[in-house]
Parts: C-alpha cells; structure tokens; sequence
C-alpha cells in the first residue's frame, strides 16, 4: 500500500502529464480548426464567435418643444436644453 507523500507525488507527476497532453492535444486541435476554416471559408461570424453586437440604427425622435426665441427644438428626452429647464413645457410645446 501507497503512503500518503507517496500519492502526493504521483498527483503532481501525473498533474503535470495532464498539462502536458492537454497543451498539446490543444495546439493540435487549434491548427487542424484553421486548417478547416481555411479550406471551407468559415469565418468567426459563422460560427456565432463575432465579437461585435449589432447595432440597430437609432431613428431620430421628432421634436416635441420648440423654443420661439431661438428656433432650438427638443425632443423631450434627456437633460432638459436651459431655455426649457424649470418651465411649463406646455408653452414650448410642438403642435401637430
């Protein structure tokens, strides 16, 4: 029967064994994917790896506040532009 050290040392021989394999199983199974993608003209996109979202295009939101002054327009969204900001907006609004 093994003693404790003695298994301890084994773990570590063959841990190091596994690393070993598995670099080289993993070096191996990463050039025959190239070749692969080479010859077939896979791309990352193909296999769903892309790494850029899409995007939609924002649409314009049509203006809803429009400052008489000025002619400066405001959709409504975002920080409040100063000709607006603490003021009934009802006044500025766009009538459709």
């Amino acid at each position: 029967m093994s003693s404790y050290k003695e298994l301890l040392a084994q773990r570590e021989t063959l841990e190091k064994q596994i690393k070993e394999a598995k670099a080289t199983e993993f070096a191996a199974i990463v050039n025959e994917i190239k070749q692969k993608m080479s010859e077939y003209g896979i791309t990352a996109a193909d296999l769903g790896l892309s790494r850029a979202k899409q995007v939609k295009p924002r649409q314009p939101v049509a203006p809803k506040y429009r400052d008489p002054a000025s002619g400066a327009v405001w959709s409504g969204r975002g920080k409040p532009p100063k000709w607006i900001a603490g003021k009934d907006y009802n006044q500025y609004s766009i009538q459709r």
